[in-house]
């Protein structure tokens, strides 16, 4: 993975933090090296981040995804949702790790999976806390992607879950 493959000013996806803007492609002294580093910063989180360009990949840093894989995205949502009877602890862990995949269609599985209950009186603080952070996460792509606020992305989304 090179340092050209993301320039100053790209939207790039990190698994776990999501969305955010590469500020700058830099080179700094550390430990006595020279490191190339990709500084993003993720402006819903307040944060920056500074990825070595040499393990971007590893870390599993990528570009936004392309019209096409949101689409699919957004199909995934208008389908059934999956329902497990394993324990919610372990429920928990595979809908965590899905999210932090930064996989758009992996994390709108978690949406869709966990929509159902999202009004339910009986849901749990931490199903819900599950399904808004997948659903943060996903909105920021969309709209990254379509080049529309966060709150009109989230609009959007709700409305497909709505409409399934």
């Amino acid at each position: 993975m090179s340092k050209e493959q993301f320039k100053t000013g790209d939207h790039v996806v990190y698994p776990t933090h999501g969305v955010g803007a590469v500020l700058a492609v830099e080179t700094q002294r550390i430990g006595g090296m020279e490191l190339e580093l990709i500084v993003i910063a993720f402006e819903q989180d307040r944060m920056t981040l500074k990825v070595p360009v040499m393990k971007a990949q590893q870390a599993g840093l990528r570009k936004l995804s392309n019209k096409k894989i949101m689409q699919t995205a957004l199909t995934t949502l208008r389908g059934r949702a999956t329902v497990r009877r394993a324990m919610w602890s372990r429920r928990a862990q595979e809908y965590e790790a899905k999210i932090n995949s930064g996989d758009p269609v992996s994390i709108a599985e978690v949406v869709r999976d966990l929509h159902r209950n999202a009004r339910n009186a009986e849901q749990s603080y931490s199903e819900r806390q599950i399904y808004e952070q997948a659903l943060e996460r996903l909105a920021h792509e969309v709209a990254a992607v379509e080049q529309i606020g966060h709150a009109e992305a989230t609009r959007r989304l709700e409305t497909l879950l709505e409409a399934a």
